[in-house]
């Protein structure tokens, strides 16, 4: 059997699968649950002076009939006093002493951080996550993205957290900055001993076109709020992926966003995060959810002889290359499994509309199977994605004849590049 174990800057649990700090984890009954449902850690949803939530407070997209695809909150930290959080993590610590309970925190002054850092840490807290990431309502008041946009601000209030923690710390970063790295290296040059990312994305999920009102309403009014879900998995996966394959970088990374299933999981591990976070899927699915996650990466591993996590972690990142560092002259066509096509023709209509006009129809409606012009197939992919049938559209790589080369190399000895199709 594989063992599942891992250790993310320091704080040890059972399995990679952590609730992430959210409504999920807003009590101590909620995070029992939880734990007893397989969740290997959780971090508790976001203790500061509690304040006082709206309603409504979520909205959800749903994109080719998945609910939930997105999802939008313009909740923000626990409206619970603090006392009673206290006092439901250490029961909860003392009844699951082998699953990792971290603790979310964002407070102001510096006085304010030593102190609920201290009460967090006498309350049985493994760890700490700062949420530098919160897009609405607490960045208004100067905590939240307000700190993760500024990595000067980002640095002193984690080296003020790590001087007074006795427990690993964790900062958790905002996706709402052009370029994740300086962000990453400010936590770290905080001393920070590791990152959680991404947090949720400023967004406006929708507009009532009757009612003239953004989504979710508050009486008359609306406000952005931070979104979430599978469809911010990709942002979330570059973002890690960039800070795990900085050199200078080279602390644990958590990560967060849109994970839905183990496979989803998995990708995060092979980009570098050694535990991963999940929120919007229990949302919508329950706590439950996790035994299909722990079963899934039990299998994998079983399949790719993994008998330790740290022999996955990071694994895809030396494959993340910059633009210029691709071969030019590798080559790639559509091939159609005629066996397989239904004829449905949705290849035909992506192709002719939306890329490079290489898949025709039979002129004489002998078969509606499409034929593909390989003479003028770029090797998109855009047939396969639109294609219904799994495995009935597959690109296959063909030997031009040409050597590897990059675009950095043509550019700098003169490399020579394969001729460009689709130019008709």
């Amino acid at each position: 059997m594989p063992d599942l174990s891992t250790n993310c800057a320091g704080i040890r649990s059972p399995n990679p699968f952590w609730l992430a700090s959210a409504p999920p984890t807003n009590s101590g009954a909620q995070v029992q649950r939880a734990f007893d449902a397989g969740w290997g850690g959780a971090v508790w949803k976001t203790l500061g002076q509690p304040i006082q939530n709206v309603s409504s407070r979520f909205g959800g997209n749903t994109i080719r009939g998945v609910q939930g695809a997105g999802f939008n909150n313009i909740e923000l930290i626990t409206d619970r006093p603090l006392e009673i959080n206290f006092r439901e993590i250490y029961e909860t610590k003392k009844k699951y002493p082998k699953n990792a309970v971290v603790v979310s925190l964002m407070v102001d002054t510096k006085e304010e951080w030593r102190d609920i850092i201290k009460r967090s840490i006498d309350a049985g807290a493994d760890g700490l996550e700062l949420n530098f990431g919160c897009p609405h309502g607490m960045c208004e008041r100067g905590m939240g993205s307000a700190v993760g946009q500024e990595p000067k601000v980002n640095r002193e209030i984690t080296s003020w957290a790590v001087e007074y923690s006795t427990v690993p710390v964790l900062v958790k970063l905002t996706p709402n900055v052009g370029d994740i790295v300086p962000h990453g290296m400010a936590a770290k040059r905080g001393g920070a001993h590791g990152v959680s990312l991404i947090n949720t994305i400023k967004s406006i999920i929708g507009v009532d076109v009757d009612a003239f009102v953004p989504e979710p309403r508050v009486g008359s009014l609306s406000t952005n709020g931070g979104y979430c879900g599978p469809a911010v998995k990709p942002i979330a996966l570059h973002m890690v992926a960039a800070l795990a394959r900085e050199e200078e970088f080279g602390i644990p990374i958590s990560g967060i966003g849109g994970i839905s299933n183990w496979r989803d999981a998995v990708e995060f591990m092979l980009l570098g995060s050694s535990s991963v976070q999940v929120c919007t899927e229990v949302m919508l699915r329950g706590y439950r959810v996790v035994g299909d996650m722990i079963e899934g990466l039990e299998e994998y591993m079983r399949k790719h002889g993994f008998e330790r996590l740290d022999q996955l972690i990071g694994r895809a990142v030396p494959r993340y290359s910059e633009w210029g560092e691709l071969d030019l002259n590798y080559e790639t066509i559509a091939k159609i499994d005629a066996k397989k096509c239904i004829g449905c023709q949705a290849c035909v209509t992506a192709c002719m509309d939306g890329a490079h006009q290489c898949i025709h129809v039979d002129a004489q409606g002998k078969t509606r199977v499409p034929t593909i012009d390989e003479s003028e197939c770029v090797g998109c992919n855009l047939c396969k994605i639109v294609c219904p049938v799994p495995g009935c559209v597959e690109m296959v790589a063909v030997d031009n004849g040409f050597a590897p080369a990059t675009w950095n190399q043509h550019v700098q000895d003169g490399a020579k590049l394969r001729p460009k199709k689709g130019a008709h």
